[in-house]
């Protein structure tokens, strides 16, 4: 599992910036306690950790030194499967809007997580990575609207993304957080 972890991390911390698009826009402001707690990944470009996880969450605990627990929950290929879990650490390095963090699943290395679109309830947000080969589209609820889905998709798509590379992620159905 360890090496899997460094390798992935490795991965992350190995793209570069895409030269042909402008750095990706933060949204203006996160309210960080507020954003805590768990997000549902609705839609994805999976990097080769998340390839055939099904009801993905990602779950955000402000800790008292201002660091984020950032806890990958996951079942293997069927929302049957048991549930497994990765463990991270974020720190804000914008604390000005709190929408860029880097998250570290290994020491020393640590990958950008970009906060492009955030609902104005924080009913639903996107999590972009910025060479756009990753990105999470998340919600506080395993079923995200038709509309909201859309919106998001746009908000992607407006910063360069290729929106035909996310997928869907198969989530347990009529449970809430």
């Amino acid at each position: 599992m360890k090496t899997t972890l460094l390798l992935a991390t490795l991965a992350l911390a190995a793209c570069s910036t895409a030269p042909k698009l402008p750095p990706l826009r933060t949204v203006d402001q996160i309210d960080l306690p507020r954003f805590m707690g768990d997000w549902y990944v609705i839609g994805t470009i999976p990097w080769f950790v998340e390839k055939n996880n099904v009801g993905t969450m990602d779950i955000y605990k402000l800790r008292t030194d201002g660091k984020i627990e950032v806890t990958y929950a996951f079942h293997k290929k069927s929302l049957e499967a048991p549930r497994k879990e990765m463990k991270a650490v974020a720190r804000v390095v914008n604390t000005k809007t709190n929408a860029e963090w880097r998250v570290q699943f290994l020491w020393p290395f640590e990958a950008p997580f970009l906060v492009i679109d955030l609902s104005p309830d924080y009913r639903f947000t996107t999590i972009g990575y910025p060479n756009r080969d990753l990105i999470w589209i998340m919600s506080r609820t395993p079923e995200m609207s038709e509309s909201d889905y859309a919106r998001a998709l746009e908000s992607a798509k407006v910063q360069g993304y290729d929106i035909s590379r996310i997928v869907k992620v198969p989530q347990p159905a009529g449970k809430k957080p």
